[in-house]
């Protein structure tokens, strides 16, 4: 059983067979096809990369088509996988090897890499992120200085920002009209008051598993599940960590929205913090609610109802 560790980096990529003296080194883009032949030499159980900004997307397409199991993994579970392991030295060649040992003793879950549709309209998310970014950045800026000059030149920037905005949420719109499974769904999601296109398209592009998994690990994996922080005699308070910040962020502001328009969280909301609960707990509380909402009406295949099923 051959476990493969893959460093990933802008030119090259290290690579490392668990339990030997293998290592090898390829150019990313020059020499993939020799790496491909190198990795069917060992029929490998599972070859285990890092998530590094975009720069394993072509290697992982690569593997995957070839039929070789492979899985891209959260850097940080790494990292702290290194840690307890004992290896706080950090280059390529050790990251490669690190990455064999967690594919060996870890064994994630195989990545299954979405169709090219799926792709494009991911990529048309996350560029809609990116230029929200950029347009509280651009306000930050015109509000800290005091230059006319300045203030007309960063307002300029911010109109053709917001028309790159505009031009963006209709090629998104576009893309899901276009498909009939992402049109139904996209349907199914917008019937609940408060959830608008922007959750929908990351829903339908970050969070596959919605309408797949049962409530509480649906909640786990997007990070809006209270964790517990106890030892001994003491209880710490929960809190909620981890998860897809990018679905959590584009949820929260759904909540937000929600607790206004959404008849069910509204009145969750309005209870919870008449109990007593922090407004943020409470708000936490209705991301959670419209999480289980949203996941119930996908699996059902039911639009909205005031008491939909949960």
């Amino acid at each position: 059983m051959n476990y493969i560790g893959i460093d990933i980096a802008k030119a090259d990529l290290d690579v490392c067979v668990r339990g030997s003296n293998l290592r090898r080194r390829f150019a990313r883009e020059r020499e993939l096809p020799e790496l491909i032949s190198w990795l069917e030499t060992f029929k490998p159980a599972l070859v285990v990369m890092e998530a590094t900004g975009g720069f394993e997307a072509v290697v992982a397409a690569a593997i995957a088509g070839a039929g070789i199991d492979m899985a891209v993994v959260n850097p940080r579970q790494v990292r702290d996988f290194a840690k307890a392991s004992g290896q706080l030295a950090k280059t390529d060649k050790l990251d490669a090897e690190v990455l064999a040992h967690f594919a060996e003793a870890i064994r994630p879950r195989v990545t299954t890499l979405p169709d090219e549709q799926t792709s494009e309209l991911q990529a048309l998310v996350l560029r809609r992120r990116q230029l929200v970014e950029m347009i509280v950045v651009e306000r930050n800026r015109r509000g800290a200085t005091r230059s006319a000059s300045m203030k007309r030149n960063i307002d300029a920037h911010l109109e053709w920002l917001k028309s790159q905005l505009d031009d963006l949420d209709n090629d998104i719109s576009k893309s899901v009209r276009d498909s009939a499974i992402w049109r139904e769904k996209d349907n199914l999601l917008q019937s609940v008051p408060g959830v608008g296109r922007v959750l929908s398209a990351t829903l339908l592009t970050s969070l596959p598993e919605l309408g797949k998994l049962a409530h509480r690990e649906l909640a786990a994996l997007v990070g809006v599940a209270p964790l517990n922080r106890d030892s001994g005699t003491k209880r710490g308070a929960r809190r909620i960590w981890g998860g897809r910040h990018e679905v959590r962020a584009v949820l929260y502001m759904a909540a937000v929205a929600c607790t206004r328009w959404n008849p069910t969280l509204k009145a969750l909301y309005a209870r919870l913090v008449a109990a007593g609960k922090p407004k943020k707990v409470a708000l936490v509380a209705c991301m959670r609610k419209l999480l289980v909402i949203l996941n119930s009406i996908i699996r059902t295949g039911r639009p909205w109802r005031l008491e939909p099923q949960t």
